[in-house]
C-alpha cells in the first residue's frame, strides 16, 4: 500500500514540474513575410526629350533686368514657356543667357517676335539684339550641380549620329577628369546638325587646358566637327 501511495506522489510531482516547464517556455514567432520582404526601389521615370528656346542679350544692369524678368513670369507662362537655367557671361555679368523650356515651337517664335516681349525687354534695360537659338534637348541631367561655373561648346557636325558615337566613346568620365561635367546636349531645330553640349565645371584651368589639347581637338575631327566651336562661360544663377 505505502508503494502505491509513493508512486502516486511521485508521479503528482512530476506532472506538476512538467507544467510548470511548460509555461515558461519562451513563445517564438516566425516573421511576417511582409515583414521581411526587401523594400522595392522607386522607378525612376525615363528622360523625355524637350524643346528649349535659348535667350542670350545683355542688359544695362543684371539686378533691374531680373525684377523685371520675373514680373513677366505669367505673360511667359501664358505662351507656354518656362525658366529651365539662367547664367551671367564671366567676362560681362551683364550678358545675360536664358534657357526657356517651351511647350509649341510656333508659339514661342511668335511671343519672341510680339510687340508685348520687346516692350518688356526695354522696361527691363535690354540693349543689345537679342539672339535666339530653338533647340531640342536630346539629353539633360536633372540632378542639382554641385559646381555652378559653365561651359557651352556649340559647333556644326556632319552628321549628328556619327558625331555622337565618337562623342561617346571618349566618355564622360574621361571628360570629368577633366573638369567638365556633363549636363545637357541639344541640337538646334533650325539647323540639325548644329549641336550644342553644356557642361558643369569643376576645374575652369583643367578644363580650358583641355578645350585647348589637340587630343581634343583630334576626336572632333574624328566625329566630323566642322568650322572653329563657339564656346560661352558663364556661371549658373539659378
Amino acid at each position: 500500500m505505502k508503494s502505491i501511495i509513493t508512486a502516486i506522489i511521485a508521479l503528482a510531482m512530476f506532472t506538476f514540474i512538467s507544467c510548470k516547464k511548460e509555461s515558461g517556455k519562451e513563445v517564438t514567432t516566425e516573421p511576417n513575410a511582409e515583414e521581411t520582404k526587401a523594400p522595392v526601389a522607386e522607378a525612376i521615370p525615363a528622360f523625355e526629350p524637350f524643346k528649349v528656346m535659348a535667350v542670350t542679350h545683355i542688359v544695362k544692369d543684371f539686378d533691374t533686368w531680373k525684377k523685371s524678368f520675373d514680373e513677366h513670369e505669367s505673360m511667359r507662362a501664358a505662351n507656354g514657356i518656362s525658366l529651365r537655367a539662367l547664367g551671367r557671361d564671366m567676362e560681362n555679368p551683364n550678358k545675360v543667357l536664358i534657357f526657356l523650356e517651351i511647350d509649341d515651337l510656333q508659339k514661342a517664335k511668335d511671343f519672341a517676335a510680339s510687340p508685348n516681349l520687346k516692350e518688356a525687354m526695354q522696361k527691363g534695360g535690354v540693349i543689345s539684339k537679342p539672339d535666339y537659338i530653338y533647340a531640342d534637348v536630346l539629353r539633360f541631367e536633372e540632378s542639382p550641380a554641385e559646381f555652378k561655373d559653365r561651359i557651352r561648346v556649340g559647333h556644326k557636325v556632319k552628321d549628328f549620329d556619327a558625331w555622337l558615337k565618337v562623342y561617346d566613346a571618349e566618355g564622360k568620365d574621361t571628360r570629368a577628369a577633366h573638369g567638365l561635367i556633363d549636363r545637357a546636349i541639344s541640337r538646334n531645330i533650325d539647323d540639325p546638325n548644329m549641336i550644342y553640349i553644356t557642361f558643369a565645371v569643376s576645374d575652369m584651368a583643367k578644363a580650358k587646358a583641355r578645350l585647348a589639347d589637340p587630343a581634343l581637338k583630334k576626336i572632333m575631327m574624328d566625329g566630323g566637327v566642322i568650322g572653329k566651336p563657339v564656346i560661352d562661360f558663364y556661371t549658373s544663377v539659378n
